[in-house]
Formats: structure tokens, C-alpha cells, sequence
């Protein structure tokens, strides 16, 4: 059986570069380390702050005090680097060394960003490790300087293999050229050193011929040993495998329900896939390994969800949208994890909102037009050929935004194109109307609009929203 083929997992590197706004309000839910009660999410709900973005991951100067002194806070970042290099060069300490090419991909990375938002940090807080731009190296010699200082370290310290490896693997040093060939030795001779991680990514390298000759089998190899210390990616990669029949490990049920139990007790905002894997089991059952267990099946979504599965938040969403999974209908808990699914790029869960802003659903959340078309259109910017619809209905009816029946008939297009039906029949009225038609061969009811009756109104029980 082909192998189904996963994304490349986020490096150090890439997780801080990539800073992403989906949501048209800006959001990123709140983590919980465990999933808690229904009762407990709807007490709370109220008090679930408005989700931010991420941060990108920072290298601060606290943590500087057992080798530099209690006033490590004080330091400016240049300060720091010169203290980093002058402490590193005097001990001659490996994991100093290490700490100090760290610190330099952290400033090369924050100038990045300042770069790429067009402006200078702001004044410095006592504990920020922004960088002065004008006085600082360039993010090129930073670079350069922390990757000489890795290489010299790869002999040394299996974590320095690990971050080298990891930036061939990601581009870092090669304006994001990736250099798997470069990487995948590197990763193998850090795995070989007890680094769990580094065996996790040998094995992807295996399984999927990045940077080395495609071998099953060794990928298995490697997969187990990172398995076997705990690595949650590993294990549900096992898990999935032993279900699947996949990298010749078939006939293993039993072994890949326990690999997936395993994980998801040690899933973590990296690798939080354990749970919602967990979960579909237990929603259908699975032979005489897992029952069925709608509820068990909600909880495990749920902690999924917690550590950032966007899958699991729009399941969770529509659990409670709809009364699915043994969960109770509720509009504050739907609209909360149809949120945390949209602002990690559900374009579903984004029109689930969209319907909700249609029709509000008080006291929770007010009826919003001008929200609801906001998420319309951010779904419609992943393809989503009902999102396209839904922003042509707005554009051409003016809700939400300017009416303009010209740039509605350009989302109708793109509706059709991408298989709509609805869009179709619309542009087909639009053109028997351009022609002077007005029979109505299928004898539906129609407004003045030309269209088939279309009412933002929830059902007596259920939430829908017929233009969704």
C-alpha cells in the first residue's frame, strides 16, 4: 500500500517565520493541558480572552544570569551577543557555544520580522531581546556566524547536530533553499545519540526519501526508537501505521491502538494528533479493539482541540452546534471552537462562523453582517466554492460590504468554476436577465433579486443559514 503522504513537520525555524493572521479579529485559542468538564468550558467561556496570533518564539537574556550576573535583563541585545561571544571564547564551554548560536538564529530571525513588517522594534523592555537593527550584524552574518559555530559543535553535542540539521532541513541558511542531503546525516548521528526528536525526523527522511533512498523499513527502525522514548510524534505514527497496514506493518491492530493510547497520554501542541486519532476510533469502533463511545470519543476531540488540532476544534464546533457526540447544543462553546478552527485556516469552520454572525444567536454572540461576510471572505480565499458563493450573494444584495452586482458576478464565476451549483444557476439567471428572459423553466419561487427564497434565519432547534 502507497503510503499516505503527511506535511513536513514544523522546524524550529519555520514554526517562528511563519507568523500567520487567518482570522479578520485576529485569534488564537487558549491551550489547556487537559481536557475539562462540559461544565466547566461553559462557566468559562465567558472569561476566554479574544485570541492573538502566536508570538514568534524568542531568545531573551533572563536565562543569562548564572553566567553573566544578576543584571542580564539589562542588556541590550548587542550587549548580549558580545557578552555571549566574549564568555564563550574565554570557557571554551560547548553548550555555551550552543547557547550562544541559538541566541544569534533568534536575533537573525528577529530581524526578519521587523524587516518584513516594514519598521524598528519599539523601546526595549527590561526582558526583550529585540535587536538594534542599525547597530547589529545582519541577519546574513548572524547566520553565517551561528551555522560555523554549530558545524565546529556537531562532534560534540547531539543537540547542535539536531539544530544544524534542522536548518538544512528548513532553509535557513540558504534563503530557503532546503538541503536535505545535508540534513539527514545529521539526524541519524543525533538519534544515535538518544535524541528522540532527531530519530523522529530520520525516520520521516525514510519514509519519504528526503535527503536518502526511501527504505520502509528503516523508517520503522527509527520510528521505534524514538517510540520507545516516549516521542509522541513517533507513536502516532506507529499507531497509524499498524492500522493502516502501512510500512509493511500489517496484521498489527492491537499494536497500533496501543502506540495511539501511548501517545496521547504525552500529546503535546507539536504533536497533537494522538487524541483526534483516538477519537474517530472511538466514535465508530474499531473491530474488538475500541468501542464505541461518542462521549469518550468528545473528550479526547476535546483535548485534541486544547493542544491546537484544528480538525478536532471545527468536530468540537459542530458537536455542539448540532447536539453530535453526546454534547449539548451550545452556541457560546460552538462559536468558541468553531473559532479556534477558523483562525488556524478551517475555510469550514469559517463559514460556520459566517452563518452564526448571519443569524447571531443571543445573548452569546449578536447578529453581526459585517463579521459574517469578513469570514466569508477569508474562506473564500482558500477555494472554498460555497464561500465564494456566499461572498457573491453578499457582494451583489450589499451585506456586509458595498453592493456591486459587477464584482458579485466575478465570485459567482469562480463558484461555478470550482463546481458550485448554486453559482451556476445564478449566472444563468444573470444571463437570461442580460438577454430579456424571465421565464422561470423550473418554476421556482423567485424575489425581485432573480433568486430562489434565501433566508438568514435559524430553524426551531438547529442553526442554518441557506446561503451557506
Amino acid at each position: 500500500m502507497q503510503p499516505r503522504r503527511s506535511s513536513r513537520p514544523s522546524s524550529v525555524y519555520s514554526s517562528t517565520s511563519d507568523i500567520r493572521n487567518v482570522s479578520p479579529r485576529n485569534g488564537s485559542p487558549q491551550h489547556h493541558s487537559r481536557p475539562v468538564s462540559y461544565v466547566s468550558r461553559r462557566a468559562s467561556y465567558t472569561e476566554l480572552p479574544h485570541m492573538q496570533a502566536p508570538p514568534p518564539v524568542l531568545t531573551g537574556n533572563a536565562h543569562l544570569k548564572g553566567v553573566i550576573g544578576s543584571h542580564a535583563s539589562l542588556l541590550s541585545s548587542k550587549q548580549t551577543l558580545e557578552m555571549y561571544r566574549a564568555n564563550a571564547k574565554k570557557t571554551n564551554d560547548p553548550s555555551l557555544q550552543y547557547e550562544l548560536a541559538v541566541f544569534m538564529v533568534g536575533a537573525a530571525q528577529q530581524q526578519e520580522i521587523l524587516a518584513s513588517e516594514g519598521g524598528r522594534a519599539p523601546k526595549r523592555d527590561l526582558d526583550s531581546p529585540y535587536v538594534d537593527t542599525s547597530a547589529a550584524q545582519s541577519k546574513a552574518e548572524l547566520l553565517k556566524e551561528a551555522k560555523g559555530i554549530l558545524e565546529k559543535l556537531t562532534n560534540k553535542l547531539p543537540q547542535a547536530q539536531y539544530y544544524l540539521a534542522d536548518g538544512y532541513a528548513s532553509g535557513l541558511f540558504t534563503n530557503g533553499r532546503m538541503e536535505n542531503e545535508k540534513a539527514f546525516p545529521l539526524f541519524v548521528a543525533a538519534s544515535k545519540h538518544g535524541h528522540a526528536e532527531a530519530g523522529y525526523r530520520a525516520a520521516l527522511c525514510y519514509e519519504f526519501g528526503w535527503g536518502c533512498r526511501a527504505d520502509p523499513a528503516k523508517a520503522v527502525q527509527f520510528y521505534r526508537q524514538s517510540a520507545s522514548k516516549n516521542h509522541p510524534g513517533a507513536m502516532t505514527r506507529l499507531g497509524k501505521a499498524c492500522l493502516r497496514d502501512d510500512l509493511g506493518l500489517s496484521g498489527r491492530s492491537r499494536e497500533g491502538v496501543k502506540w495511539l493510547k501511548r501517545a496521547t497520554d504525552v500529546a503535546d501542541h507539536q504533536y497533537p494528533n494522538a487524541p483526534y486519532e483516538l477519537g474517530l476510533l472511538h466514535e465508530t469502533g474499531y473491530g474488538d479493539d475500541i468501542f464505541q463511545d461518542l462521549g469518550y470519543a468528545a473528550q479526547l476531540f476535546t483535548k485534541a482541540a486544547e493542544l491546537g488540532h484544528v480538525d478536532a476544534y471545527y468536530r468540537m464546533g459542530d458537536a455542539y452546534e448540532h447536539g453530535k457526540l453526546n454534547c449539548p447544543r451550545d452556541a457560546a462553546l460552538s462559536v468558541h471552537f468553531y473559532t479556534g478552527a477558523a483562525q488556524g485556516g478551517h475555510p469550514l469552520a469559517m463559514m460556520a462562523l459566517c452563518a452564526w454572525y448571519m443569524v447571531g444567536a443571543e445573548p452569546v454572540l449578536e447578529k453581526n453582517e459585517d463579521e459574517a461576510y469578513q469570514w466569508a471572505l477569508k474562506a473564500s480565499e482558500t477555494g472554498l466554492a460555497k464561500a465564494e458563493y456566499a461572498v457573491g450573494y453578499f457582494t451583489e444584495m450589499g451585506i456586509g460590504c458595498r453592493r456591486d452586482p459587477l464584482e458579485a458576478n466575478v465570485w459567482y464565476v469562480k463558484a461555478a468554476d470550482h463546481g458550485d451549483k448554486r453559482a451556476k444557476d445564478r449566472l444563468a439567471v444573470i444571463q437570461a436577465a442580460a438577454a430579456g428572459s424571465t421565464s422561470d423553466k423550473k418554476g421556482k419561487k423567485k424575489g425581485k433579486d432573480g433568486h430562489s427564497k434565501l433566508e438568514a434565519r435559524r430553524p426551531s432547534g438547529d442553526k442554518e443559514c441557506s446561503i451557506m
